[in-house]
């Protein structure tokens, strides 16, 4: 399998990948104003308003639409943020800010939403309508759902322990590997198929909708595990490495194994420290990965893997 590491801005790059190469796109954003990675102004996430944030992203989606096959599929990871138009931006802090920018870091502007103070701002869902206005198909808002989560200190509302990650695809009918990403059932389910469905016939709906198998004259559960419900359990994950918040590497693996097959390319524009890429490859994967950082930490984090890798530049 091979990897390509794009070093440079993906709405730049982009345009140059073969149209129709990639079969599956993963991929998760720099939040808006979350956090500030490198110094290039190019850097997106680092816009004035949500607005911008939005039309940006929409921006890098409109030029993915080119690469990606017509029954590929784009899996994009997004978290929210709230509305303090009163407060300054602040540094960016902790120990990988130091990493990355030295001790004072680069820290933050101050933005202005014109929403009332506090409010979430509901950016995932900007920018899945924006996406949807666009032309892409919305066919799942998924829960990333983080049972380690850290708590917040807020008296005011629920601390966040999910983030959003949603399917779209370019038509009604696109790859799709429900079986790779089957889950177990529950104990109540499997209960159920224990009564006789002799009277529906071979040919019910319900064997179809299900998944099932027929035995005899009854229906029992599919052996591969119920399908893949929109709740998905996983914790966060982090690396020793100067990158604030990759993402998991087992939510990677399921988008991947439900989007593509063995020998597909799998994309990820905003690679960040490379966890896609890696998922990818060890899926049997070529992969590509676009940022306007950290090539030096994907090299490192890629180089226990068997691929044979290039690295393009673009300046600033």
């Amino acid at each position: 399998m091979t990897t390509t590491l794009l070093s440079g801005d993906c709405r730049e790059l982009l345009p140059t990948l073969p149209a129709h190469s990639v079969q599956a796109i993963i991929t998760s954003p720099p939040y808006w104003r979350m956090r500030q990675y490198t110094d290039d102004p190019r850097e997106l996430g680092q816009e004035d308003t949500p607005a911008a944030y939005v039309a940006a992203l929409a921006a890098v989606f409109a030029a993915c639409w080119r690469v990606l096959r017509d029954d590929g599929t784009l899996w994009l990871n997004l978290g929210d943020a709230y509305a303090n138009d009163s407060k300054w931006g602040g540094a960016t802090g902790g120990k990988a800010t130091a990493g990355l920018h030295g001790a004072g870091g680069p820290g933050r502007r101050k933005v202005a939403t014109g929403l009332p103070a506090k409010s979430l701002i509901g950016l995932p869902w900007r920018v899945a309508f924006a996406l949807q206005d666009a032309g892409w198909v919305l066919r799942n808002d998924i829960i990333w759902h983080k049972p380690n989560v850290m708590p917040e200190s807020v008296m005011d509302r629920c601390s966040m322990a999910h983030e959003y990650l949603f399917l779209f695809s370019k038509s009604d009918r696109y790859y799709f590997n429900k079986d790779a990403i089957r889950e177990p059932y529950a104990e109540a389910s499997l209960s159920r198929y224990k009564y006789d469905f002799k009277a529906y016939g071979k040919d019910h709906p319900y064997a179809q909708k299900h998944g099932a198998i027929r035995d005899g004259g009854k229906i029992s559960a599919s052996p591969q595990g119920r399908g893949a419900r929109t709740v998905w359990t996983i914790p966060t994950s982090s690396i020793p490495d100067a990158h604030y918040a990759p993402m998991p590497e087992a939510l990677a693996r399921r988008c991947i194994l439900a989007g593509s097959r063995p020998g597909d390319t799998v994309l990820d524009p905003f690679a960040g420290s490379g966890t896609t890429l890696r998922a990818a490859v060890s899926l049997e994967r070529h992969a590509v990965g676009i940022d306007l950082g950290y090539a030096e930490l994907q090299a490192r984090r890629l180089d226990g893997v068997q691929i044979a890798m290039t690295a393009l530049e673009t300046t600033p």
